[in-house]
């Protein structure tokens, strides 16, 4: 069987890869956190604290790794164990150098972080992405050999910042492509005004939470407040300063489904979330550090839960292309793809009307 290595970070990175390898039974599918070969860097891992609030961190990779056992998924980190066919990212900041000797996709994950100056200076001198301190970049350093993008807006922002867009094919992106689905949940409130921090502080980013509070307030103007806690931040530092600053008996959750706190909500105030996403197909207002028009351009499409399909058909397709990357057109496989499953439903609703 050929072997696929799926590359994992955070959970919501984690469950999209399974969702993708639950789709190719055919192949032998591995996973292992985001790694890296530099030796540098992987001292300062193992050494300091300093990158404890990435996707590199000990901590996140121990919660992947129990959702993946408690999943009976294989694990090879660092890819030690195996050689493999093919790759599959959620990130291209990082891409060890004998890992692009393999077929290689990328998968978007979520939200892609603000373009800075910073970034710019990092693209065009040609530095680790790495540098820029958050995700500004991911998904435009050409490194991998297709592009699995959520939505139009997304082909054409990675397109704009150095992807080929002929690498880049609009797959649309699990977790994120059938919202619809937590409208009809079991979370008990209803009617508040929602807000969804972000970890900025815990990835070195500068951040005025109290002003960030006290503007969630005024939006809310009276009425019931909902805080949900971005996984990654410090809980309790900030329900100290929600209580502090919003109102008594305003709802604080450091853990729950947040989709269906989306659903339920009136309205959602988010900073840097890809939350943002789920307010936008559920028709809220919403609130975001981001441009909202620009977000709504961006929103991933929505197909009903198929984009993982969708992913493991170009793995398919791919993994048993004979020739090089360049001869490999990523565009029509999905193409053939999707056509051949319409013919397919098309023929079963024919069968049934029968």
């Amino acid at each position: 069987m050929k072997k696929i290595l799926f590359i994992t970070g955070s959970i919501n990175q984690t469950t999209q890869m399974h969702q993708i390898a639950n789709e190719l039974p055919e192949f032998d599918c591995w996973f292992s956190q985001l790694f890296t070969d530099n030796a540098p860097l992987n001292y300062t891992l193992n050494n300091t604290r300093l990158f404890n609030g990435t996707v590199l961190s000990n901590k996140f990779r121990l919660i992947s790794e129990e959702y993946l056992n408690n999943h009976s998924l294989s694990i090879d980190f660092a890819a030690k164990k195996n050689r493999y066919d093919l790759v599959v990212f959620c990130t291209d900041l990082i891409v060890p150098q004998r890992m692009r000797q393999t077929k290689t996709i990328w998968v978007q994950e979520g939200m892609i972080d603000r373009y800075t100056p910073w970034s710019h200076v990092v693209r065009n001198l040609k530095l680790p992405p790495t540098l820029c301190g958050n995700t500004s970049l991911n998904g435009s350093s050409n490194r991998c050999d297709i592009y699995c993008a959520a939505s139009e807006g997304y082909r054409q922002y990675f397109a704009g910042k150095g992807t080929p867009e002929n690498k880049i094919v609009v797959t649309g992106m699990p977790n994120y492509d059938n919202l619809a689905q937590h409208i009809n949940n079991d979370f008990p409130h209803h009617g508040y005004v929602m807000v969804a921090t972000t970890d900025m502080r815990e990835t070195f980013r500068f951040e005025n939470r109290i002003a960030f509070i006290k503007k969630a307030v005024a939006i809310a103007n009276g009425r019931p407040l909902l805080f949900k806690l971005h996984p990654n931040e410090n809980a309790d530092r900030a329900e100290r300063e929600i209580k502090a600053h919003a109102p008594a008996g305003t709802l604080i959750y450091a853990k729950g489904n947040t989709n269906h706190m989306i659903a339920n909500c009136v309205e959602l105030i988010t900073q840097y979330s890809t939350v943002v996403y789920t307010g936008i197909a559920l028709g809220k207002k919403v609130h975001s550090l981001f441009d909202v028009e620009e977000l709504k351009r961006l929103t991933p499409i929505q197909n009903e839960g198929t984009s993982a399909k969708n992913i493991a058909a170009l793995c398919r397709s791919y993994i048993n292309h004979k020739g090089n990357a360049e001869a490999f057109d990523a565009n029509m496989a999905l193409a053939e793809y999707q056509a051949n499953e319409a013919n397919l439903q098309l023929k079963e609703e024919l069968v049934e009307s029968w």
